[in-house]
C-alpha cells in the first residue's frame, strides 16, 4: 500500500503545502498538485494518514473533471506526473495521486452550492430562517432537500475557518461579471453531478468548487471537485429527513474526536486503527459507487 503523509520530491521545487496537498513548480506556467493521505478535521491536520485517501481523491476528481468538461474548462494539462519527476521513489510518490495543472490566478473565494439543509447552513437557518442571507421557506427540517440549490460563497482561509459571505460581498471581491459566471457555473456543475450521482445511489448534499482566471480572464475550474473532502455524499438508502445522514467522508473521524477531551486546536490526537481503517474504506466505497472503479 502506497501511503504518503508528506511528499519528499527533490527534482521539483515545492511552492506550497496545504492541509492535504503539496504543490510543486513544473516549468514556468505549470505546477504539480500532489494529494497526500493527510486528513484534516476541524481545520487541524491529524497525525495519522488515511491509507489510499490521496489516490481516491485524485481518481474521483479526475473522473468528474472528465464528466463535466463540457460545462467549464479545467486546469488539467494531461501531462503524466511521473514524466516530470526523477527516480523510482519519486515516481512512486506521485503515482495515482498527482496531477500536472496550468498555473492560474486563483479567485480568493470558495464557490459553495447547497442542495440540502445541513451543517452550517442548518445552523444558520435555525437562527435566522436564512442561509448566508438567502431567505428560505419556513418549517424546513434538518437534511431536507431545498426547493432549488442555493449558492453560498465563502472566503478562503489559509489557516483556521472559512467564513460564509453573501453573493453581493463575493462580487465586491471578484467583480460582478466574474461573480455571476462563477455562480451560474457552480449551480450547473452541482445539478449535473447530483443527477448523475442519484443514479448511483448517492445524494450530493452540498459541495464546494474553486476557480481561477487564465491570462485572458476566462473562468477555469481548479483544485479538486466533487470528492468526499469537498462534498457531503450521503447513501440514498439511508437518507432520512430530520436526521443527519451518514456520509462517505471523515464523519467517523469527527464523531470519534467529539468523544475526546480535545479543544480542536493543534496538536491533534492520534487515531485508533479501527477509525483509520473505516475511514479509508468509506473513501474507497464512494469512489467505487460513483465511478464503478476500484483502486488498482
Amino acid at each position: 500500500m502506497n501511503t504518503v503523509f508528506e511528499s519528499t520530491l527533490k527534482s521539483l521545487p515545492r511552492i506550497g503545502r496545504g492541509k492535504v496537498r503539496d504543490i510543486y513548480a513544473v516549468d514556468g506556467d505549470k505546477m504539480m498538485i500532489l494529494v497526500t493521505d493527510r486528513l484534516s478535521a476541524f481545520d487541524v491536520v491529524l497525525p495519522d494518514p488515511i491509507p489510499e485517501k490521496g489516490r481516491v481523491l485524485t481518481e474521483l476528481a479526475n473522473f468528474w473533471f472528465g464528466k463535466l468538461g463540457h460545462v467549464v474548462p479545467n486546469h488539467l494539462t494531461g501531462i503524466d506526473p511521473e514524466s516530470v519527476v526523477q527516480g523510482a521513489d519519486e515516481k512512486a510518490q506521485v503515482r495515482g495521486r498527482a496531477v500536472v495543472v496550468k498555473r492560474l490566478k486563483p479567485l480568493p473565494v470558495e464557490a459553495v452550492v447547497r442542495g440540502y439543509l445541513i451543517g452550517s447552513g442548518w445552523k444558520d437557518y435555525q437562527a435566522s430562517g436564512a442561509v448566508c442571507g438567502i431567505q428560505l421557506p419556513q418549517g424546513l427540517k434538518q437534511a431536507q432537500k431545498l426547493p432549488e440549490p442555493i449558492f453560498t460563497p465563502a472566503t478562503k482561509a489559509e489557516t483556521g475557518h472559512d467564513e460564509n459571505i453573501s453573493f453581493a460581498r463575493m462580487c465586491e471581491i471578484v467583480g460582478r461579471d466574474i461573480g455571476d459566471k462563477v455562480k451560474d457555473i457552480s449551480i450547473r456543475l452541482y445539478k449535473e453531478a447530483s443527477e448523475f450521482a442519484a443514479t448511483k445511489g448517492i445524494i450530493i448534499a452540498d459541495t464546494k468548487f474553486e476557480f481561477g482566471l487564465d491570462d485572458r480572464n476566462n473562468v477555469v475550474l481548479i483544485d479538486e471537485i466533487l470528492t468526499a473532502d469537498s462534498s457531503r455524499f450521503w447513501p440514498a438508502d439511508q437518507y432520512q429527513v430530520g436526521t443527519s445522514p451518514p456520509s462517505y467522508d471523515k464523519q467517523f473521524v469527527r464523531d470519534y474526536l467529539e468523544t475526546l477531551d480535545w479543544d480542536k486546536t493543534p496538536p491533534a490526537p492520534k487515531l485508533p486503527a479501527d477509525v483509520i481503517a473505516r475511514t479509508s474504506a468509506k473513501y474507497r466505497e464512494a469512489l467505487e459507487k460513483l465511478t464503478g472503479k476500484k483502486l488498482s
